[in-house]
């Protein structure tokens, strides 16, 4: 619609004579975005983007749609013709159109109470979806378009540990090999597109998004932990070279995205003919190159080519050019090296460079998990100077705020901003045993209860009670392509309880499951973040605390050796007891035994015998799982 109507003279005259026209940053502004998506959804039945709302001039809104055409066509009424009909029958009666705005309104403001309660049943029913909608050649969920969606495959991964369920471990694996296999991988410059076009996951929307990055980081660094399979490292480690190449600002936080197009040309950075692969990298390295990554003269795209790894046989191609598969390995990635200098030349894409609170607490999520697992110390330094960042530009009098741009801050954080950064507090002190994250943690946690919190249904609203001044408050629990904000408070505030050793703050995540049960129940699929955090809390908790001792080993390295496992139930203390103790005062009960480090291995309240090695703490551990 940008192109078509609105940079079109006549639209815009119309617009212009009629309207007040106003476009809204759905990043900068989910609020808003929220409010009249509800809207656009009651009125038609459908939502989507791009969203177009009509509103009399208090806010109310009494027409909505998605995508009108410049012409009438496919049963599409053309936008010029709406914009003259309707402020037409403006005109005529203006007060028919405000009470359908107040009747909307109305409508829409009521708050519906659950009636159902969560039970373990409903995570059942959330597998077998998944299970049924399988992909089972190239992994993902549903047809065409495909979503990455890595939220689904964290709630599977953590399915298959507490149900000892393999078959949902392959599910997981089958989407992640089929993503980095596929085009929307940038095999040459690395991290992913925003979705594929078809269901091999071969073109992809060219698209790249922060909140992709992060939330793939995660989950193949989980898949890392779980099967040991370095090529999940590999995807990590190019998903942030990707980010730190591209998307790092000069003062550490992470910019949104970057385009799809160049040149006015989806795809045209990305994509290849054969005589350039081989006038780069010479006959030999570009034949072996186009076979490996199927770079054809016919090509996938629009006669180029989207490099891919699908369906190729490393082990063949090795044969075929008489080395081992790890020279081909060595031989493949100095060419890519190669092209991505040579694309480099071309015209980039844009980049959209605001700097979202919400999506950089998810890259310090992602960066703190693969550095402590993955025991890369530059990975957590760009994730503590990120979340620098935000204390220094995105804070004000305390309060988080939610973008920042050339030099400008602007908007009260939202819900998203809390609860994402609070998980990500917890993420920094897991990967540093820094105990001020986790007092962070708490005093984010502390706020957004104060800000967001509904006193009289439960959940959290995305906008600030204070400040609100749309026309209806709104609460998300749907998980789209990032978690919804109360997915992640119900999370967050129950990890939180375990931290601080109190109750209350657990009580916020019970409310927030029976808010929104009726909802949940209704489409389990559709709730995978709000359904870890369920399974998490039914599953009981895990203790581990590890005290620091006058004699034996430095407890702080031996957790590092426990940081390549997948424990997403446990919590880790470790460090000085007094100091511990500040944070959660049931860790003053225990002392180190005869002065020496000690680990205490603990679950659904009731401890093992401690011990003074960590190699005997490794054994309680798989004595435990097993």
């Amino acid at each position: 619609m940008a192109h078509e109507s609105f940079e079109d003279e006549e639209t815009a005259e119309i617009l212009n004579s009629n309207y007040v026209s106003i476009k809204v940053d759905r990043e900068e502004r989910p609020d808003i975005d929220a409010v009249y998506m509800k809207v656009c959804q009651a009125l038609t039945g459908q939502g989507g983007w791009p969203l177009n709302v009509f509103l009399t001039p208090d806010q109310k809104p009494f027409y909505a749609g998605t995508y009108f055409p410049k012409d009438s066509v496919y049963g599409r009424p053309a936008f010029k013709d709406v914009l003259l009909e309707l402020k037409s029958r403006y005109d005529q009666t203006p007060d028919k159109i405000a009470k359908i705005g107040t009747q909307i309104v109305q409508a829409l403001s009521e708050q519906t109470k659950s009636r159902s309660k969560l039970t373990e049943k409903v995570l059942d029913q959330a597998f077998n979806a998944f299970s049924e909608s399988l992909d089972p050649e190239f992994g993902g969920f549903g047809q065409a378009p495909k979503f990455p969606a890595p939220h689904q495959l964290m709630f599977l991964l953590r399915y298959a540990r507490w149900n000892k369920n393999d078959q949902a471990l392959d599910m997981v694996k089958k989407t992640l090999d089929g993503l980095a296999a596929g085009g929307i991988h940038d095999q040459i410059g690395g991290g992913f597109a925003r979705y594929s076009t078809d269901e091999k996951w071969l073109i992809p929307h060219f698209e790249k998004m922060l909140y992709d990055q992060a939330m793939l980081a995660i989950i193949y660094t989980e898949a890392g932990q779980v099967t040991g399979d370095s090529a999940y490292e590999e995807v990590v480690e190019d998903i942030f070279s990707y980010c730190e190449r591209e998307l790092l600002s000069s003062n550490g936080g992470f910019y949104c995205s970057q385009d799809a197009d160049s040149e006015g040309v989806e795809g045209k950075c990305y994509t290849w003919r054969p005589e350039e692969i081989l006038s780069v990298l010479g006959e030999d390295e570009g034949r072996l190159f186009c076979m490996a990554y199927h770079i054809t003269s016919e090509g996938n795209f629009e006669g180029k080519n989207v490099p891919n790894l699908i369906g190729t046989n490393l082990e063949k191609l090795a044969e075929k050019w008489r080395v081992s598969t790890q020279g081909i390995l060595e031989r493949l990635k100095r060419s890519r090296e190669k092209l991505l200098i040579v694309r480099n030349r071309r015209i980039q894409p844009a980049k959209d460079d605001k700097i979202l609170t919400s999506w950089n607490a998810l890259i310090i999520i992602a960066l703190a998990k693969a550095g402590k697992s993955l025991h890369k110390e530059n990975y957590v330094n760009l994730s503590m100077a990120a979340f620098h960042f935000i204390k220094e530009y995105l804070t004000q009098n305390g309060k988080l705020m939610a973008r920042f741009r050339d030099d400008e801050t602007r908007y009260q954080g939202y819900l998203d901003d809390y609860a994402f950064l609070m998980l990500a507090c917890e993420a920094l002190y897991e990967a540093t045993l820094d105990i001020q994250y986790l007092t962070e943690m708490r005093g984010l946690g502390d706020e957004m209860v104060r800000q967001f919190w509904d006193p009289e249904n439960g959940g959290f609203f995305l906008q600030n009670n204070e400040t609100a001044r749309l026309i209806f408050p709104t609460k998300e629990a749907y998980d789209s392509a990032i978690p919804s904000g109360n997915s992640a408070a119900a999370y967050a505030m129950l990890r939180l309880s375990e931290w601080t050793g109190e109750n209350q703050y657990a009580a916020y995540a019970d409310r927030i499951f029976s808010a929104f049960s009726d909802e949940v129940l209704s489409y389990p699929s559709g709730y995978t973040f709000m359904l870890s955090a369920f399974h998490y809390q039914i599953s009981g908790p895990r203790e581990l605390i590890a005290l620091q001792g006058e004699k034996g080993e430095k407890v702080e390295k031996s957790i590092r050796e426990l940081n390549c496992l997948f424990l997403p139930e446990f919590t880790v203390f470790a460090g000085d007891r007094t100091a511990l103790a500040n944070i959660n005062k049931n860790v003053g009960i225990y002392s180190p035994i005869g002065g020496r480090s000690t680990y205490f291995l603990c679950e659904q309240f009731v401890c093992h015998l401690p011990v003074t090695e960590i190699k005997k703490l490794k054994k309680q551990l798989f004595n435990m799982e097993s």
